[in-house]
């Protein structure tokens, strides 16, 4: 130490001598003097006075801690051993040609009612004919969720906290219903089911616990010179009551997700599910009041809608929504925006899309075989990131698809694949690949509906392995959402770039290769909305991302900060920084009736200089100017 000190100035020696030679017992003794009657006075006035706001800090953290247990029972049609009727033709209208599955009670009121036949397209199995809501009671609910808003949006952080963490209790300790029930209304496997349905909906709730009031309090803005007095705050307000319209394929994910988001950001929410997935919707649903109800909360606050497009338009077009989020086709899509437009309130529309595996040359095809499986028949290929192409580079085609043609075969319909949600698609789905094999392209594996032996009146397609496809067959710019493994040889990388930004669709992609840096510039340059870098779909299992496509994929996102403050009304509030000891006056050379224009002139341009000039001097001469004009 001494032998540092020689080394500096002269003046700090006697200064820095003294430092060096005292004891740990001495500086302790300078920083802490014992307790006397002064100092424990100090001490207790300043605990007294912050002790409140210790408490009140206290209280809040507790409350957003507790966990609230709840029942709610899993449907009996959810357990495993459970057998239905089969259902000789399923579909949504089955029993308008067989008036015996509908309920006993049908036509017995005098009132005239629509119906859904609820039914598991893995077994054919008739789960509920379900009566639907007319446009009048579908109006009521809607009002029933604005008239519960004011209360909800008066509701503490900590509250919907505790109410997000008893909801994820729920989750995790009554995982096997949950599954067991998305699976029976859907036809998805188990294990898909706990990938879509299970791990998404547990981030998005941590997420939420943990980084949403952060994402949604008041923040921060930086200002200038000018405004030097004052502070500039983003406040996140409720917009009020918000519509979701969801899609069939993850019917517990999509459904709780934008419940999930409205509610945290202070919103009332509407539900319309699909038709598809109403049996198990009104089971979710229910689980989620029954959350409410046990926290204490307003029930109201959640309000699920199961009708006909026709009743949709019109909850679509109703001014107490106050903001709509789709999930689902492109055709109904466009409907959402115009109905959104005619209303004027903003959207978040997710279309779907062609999601790529862009495998580059020298890719550990080995190593990413079983990622690529997955992401090809992952629920059955019916996921709107699931790949629906897969380039591959000419240097690797062979291997590749020598790889994958063994692997599709050997995978089972009803144990490694689930149904599709009807049979409606097969049609089409089956016409497609025909003009792909008259076109060129090659039905390695699959290719047609599949019958299993003990279901056949399921829906279940073929794992299908198609190869040798070209970029201008139908089959490589339509979405299947099938279990189809479409496969594109390339030889040149920014070629098969262009390929894929010239298609209609931009939701996600994967990229995948050894070399960082070029996987990175493919990244980059592929017009999408989301890319996963040697990995599958990774960007929505972390929920702190964004999640949406640009171009016919959609537009908005869902997911983040981005979609949680999307679903609040941004207020920005200036306020004085001292409040009512410096404020702003209007300076006399500005002042109505401005006294002398030249000297109002001659005041600005110096303003605007000491605020803006780019050099020290300007902005001198600009104060300079300043001062001349207020003499």
């Amino acid at each position: 130490m001494l032998e540092t000190i020689d080394s500096l100035p002269q003046i700090l020696h006697p200064w820095l001598t003294w430092l060096s030679a005292l004891t740990l017992g001495q500086i302790w003794k300078a920083v802490y003097n014992p307790p006397n009657k002064v100092n424990l006075t100090i001490a207790f006035l300043v605990i007294s006075y912050r002790l409140p706001s210790y408490l009140k800090q206290y209280r809040t953290w507790r409350e957003s801690k507790r966990v609230v247990e709840f029942e709610w029972a899993v449907p009996k049609e959810a357990d495993k051993e459970w057998k239905g009727r089969v259902i000789e033709n399923p579909s949504l209208f089955a029993h308008k040609h067989d008036e015996s599955l509908l309920p006993p009670e049908s036509g017995k009121t005098g009132e005239k009612r629509d119906y859904i036949t609820c039914y598991d397209p893995s077994t054919g199995y008739h789960l509920l004919t379900l009566p639907l809501l007319s446009a009048s009671e579908v109006s009521n609910q809607i009002i029933k969720a604005h008239s519960a808003q004011k209360g909800w949006a008066q509701t503490t952080f900590a509250q919907r906290i505790s109410f997000l963490r008893s909801l994820k209790a729920w989750v995790l300790r009554d995982m096997e219903g949950i599954v067991r029930v998305a699976c029976r209304d859907t036809g998805k496997t188990e294990v898909d089911a706990v990938f879509g349905e299970i791990l998404t909906t547990l981030s998005k709730l941590d997420w939420l616990i943990k980084h949403g009031e952060k994402t949604i309090s008041p923040s921060a803005r930086p200002g200038n010179l000018l405004l030097a007095h004052k502070v500039s705050k983003v406040h996140y307000t409720p917009l009020g009551t918000v519509l979701a319209l969801v899609s069939w394929n993850y019917s517990f994910h999509n459904l709780i997700s934008p419940i999930l988001a409205a509610l945290f950001a202070g919103n009332t929410i509407v539900v319309k599910c699909s038709e598809q997935v109403a049996w198990s919707s009104l089971w979710f649903v229910g689980g989620i009041k029954a959350c409410l109800r046990a926290c204490g909360l307003d029930e109201d606050v959640v309000q699920l809608v199961v009708c006909l497009p026709d009743v949709a338009e019109t909850v679509t077009r109703n001014r107490l929504i106050k903001h709509i989020t789709f999930i689902g086709s492109e055709p109904v899509g466009k409907k959402v925006a115009l109905a959104a437009a005619e209303i004027m309130v903003p959207t978040c529309i997710e279309l779907g899309g062609k999601d790529c595996a862009f495998i580059l040359p020298g890719t550990d095809l080995d190593f990413f075989s079983s990622t690529w499986m997955r992401g090809a028949f992952q629920s059955a290929g019916q996921n709107c990131i699931g790949i629906e192409l897969f380039l591959v580079h000419r240097s690797q085609y062979p291997r590749f698809v020598e790889m994958m043609e063994p692997r599709v075969k050997a995978l089972r319909p009803g144990t490694d694949v689930g149904s599709l949600i009807s049979h409606s698609p097969i049609d089409k789905l089956t016409s497609i690949l025909s003009s792909a094999q008259k076109s060129g392209a090659k039905i390695s594996a699959g290719g047609k509906q599949y019958t299993h032996p003990t279901y056949p009146r399921a829906a279940y397609f073929e794992p299908t392995l198609v190869v040798n496809v070209t970029m201008d067959m139908e089959i490589a710019q339509e979405e299947l959402f099938a279990p189809v493994m479409t496969v594109v040889p390339y030889d040149d990388i920014d070629e098969a770039v262009s390929w894929l930004n010239d298609s209609r669709f931009g939701l996600g992609a994967g990229v995948y290769g050894k070399n960082r840096g070029e996987c990175r510039r493919v990244a980059g340059a592929l017009e999408c909305g989301m890319v996963a870098v040697n990995d599958f779909g990774v960007f929505y299992l972390n929920q702190a991302m964004p999640f949406g496509g640009v171009k016919a994929s959609g537009h908005g996102r869902f997911g983040g900060e981005e979609g949680l403050r999307s679903l609040c009304s941004v207020k920005s509030i200036t306020e004085d920084r001292f409040f009512s000891y410096i404020r702003t006056s209007i300076p006399p050379p500005v002042d109505f009736p401005i006294p002398e224009p030249k000297r109002a002139w001659g005041f600005l341009v110096g303003l605007v200089n000491l605020a803006y000039a780019r050099t020290v001097w300007g902005r001198a001469k600009g104060l300079g100017g300043l001062l001349k004009g207020l003499m």
